[in-house]
């Protein structure tokens, strides 16, 4: 049974950074695809970042390139999302998801399991 667990999440100012951490336990995390995605209030939920079990490959939204960074440590089981330059838009509720046969990276109804999400929240 896979397992994710989101963490690095809070409060910060305009500009600022953060990284967020999501550590997968119960299946081997190099043969899935993970993805990051957020959910602003009001809003659905939508794909942020992506990296890839076949070659690790990553991807990003238009709204994050350039600003965010995703990597791995599968030896650790943990993937990173390294946010700079964040802005108010960017606030939301942050989840990691993984999924065995993913096609498209920033498409949520391609992945299989989900954590319980991280809250970001970018103001001043």
């Amino acid at each position: 049974q896979e397992q994710l667990v989101e963490s690095g999440g809070g409060l910060v100012q305009p500009g600022g950074s953060l990284r967020l951490s999501c550590v997968g336990t119960g299946f081997r995390m190099d043969l899935y695809t993970i993805g990051w995605f957020r959910q602003a209030p009001g809003k659905k939920r939508e794909g942020v970042s992506g990296i890839s079990a076949i070659d690790g490959s990553t991807y990003y939204a238009d709204s994050v390139q350039g600003r965010f960074t995703i990597s791995r440590d599968y030896n650790k089981g943990i993937v990173f999302l390294q946010m700079n330059s964040l802005k108010s838009e960017d606030t939301g509720v942050y989840y990691c998801a993984a999924g065995r046969r993913v096609y498209g990276v920033l498409d949520l109804d391609e992945y299989t399991s989900w954590g319980q999400g991280t809250q970001v929240t970018v103001s001043s």
